[in-house]
């Protein structure tokens, strides 16, 4: 189940609250789209900024509408232990198919630190969990020998989403976990190199609004086929930049705003694009012949 293009996905808000009617839409899109998998409550889905009563009622309206379609992830990953292990006990509660957890944040913890919340995790629950490594929100980055030994303790933990950008790294988790354990990219602008050195997937910011180009591609590159994967890498590097000219998920709302999606909507301290950024995206976007 965990291969493919899963779409980490936006959570619309207009005058203030979700945009459960823009999020329904979302959601059918990329169904139709071929989307292999739907992230909710992660980054891009601004889970920060919402409160627990929202992100439950997020959870419950989105698993109805998707019904087992495809695979969920949500994320359930924050600095606390106890409100982590709460958060996953809640997804699986609400159907959700695996946990997305997170390195913790702001805490900066050391190696030992990571393999005993992550194991402790994995104790106190019963739905499979990914980790989630990405240097550049934590401040600290798990290396590939913690990764490793943390999925042969711990069989539940089945993955990873690798968002550190240090493909040796990323082949030796590769080259060393235990058999069944899938790597996920985290990185856009390098799915077709970590797809060359085992990954077996992505969870997407650029799939929110190329659902079926991003599909294509991951599938492509699970062919095999990395001639035509490398045309439709060079292809994705525009947006797969421009989608991260500033802080994500900025860039990929207003981008979704712009083809008449959701509103142009963010709660602080997310605020819309500059002014220069968004001229930039603009012209990306016609590049691609999204608007």
């Amino acid at each position: 189940m965990l291969q493919g293009s899963f779409v980490a996905l936006v959570t619309p808000f207009k005058n203030g609250e979700i945009d459960y009617t823009a999020l329904e839409k979302l959601i059918y899109w990329q169904l139709e789209q071929g989307t292999d998998g739907l992230v909710l409550l992660g980054t891009t889905g601004e889970s920060a900024a919402l409160a627990s009563d929202e992100k439950e009622a997020l959870l419950r309206f989105c698993l109805q509408r998707i019904n087992h379609k495809v695979p969920v992830v949500v994320g359930t990953g924050t600095n606390n232990l106890s409100h982590t292990i709460s958060a996953t006990h809640k997804a699986k509660e609400l159907g959700a198919d695996y946990a997305l957890v997170l390195v913790p944040y702001y805490i900066k913890p050391t190696q030992q630190g990571m393999f005993e919340f992550f194991s402790e995790v994995a104790a106190k629950t019963d739905i499979p969990i990914i980790m989630y490594n990405i240097l550049g929100r934590t401040g600290v980055n798990m290396t590939a020998a913690t990764t490793v030994r943390i999925a042969k303790a711990n069989p539940r933990i089945v993955g990873i989403k690798e968002a550190s950008n240090l493909i040796v790294q990323a082949a030796e988790i590769v080259r060393d976990a235990p058999e069944g354990f899938v790597c996920m990219s985290g990185e856009d602008g390098i799915n077709m190199p970590l797809m060359a050195c085992g990954f077996k997937g992505t969870i997407t910011v650029t799939g929110n609004i190329l659902p079926k180009l991003m599909h294509e591609h991951i599938h492509t590159c699970l062919k095999g086929d990395f001639v035509t994967a490398l045309k439709q890498h060079q292809h994705l590097i525009n947006i797969n930049q421009h989608l991260f000219i500033e802080t994500s998920p900025i860039p990929v709302k207003e981008a979704l705003h712009l083809m008449g999606k959701i509103e142009n909507e963010f709660r602080l301290p997310m605020c819309p694009l500059q002014d220069s950024s968004r001229a930039i995206l603009k012209e990306t976007l016609k590049e691609y012949k999204l608007i």
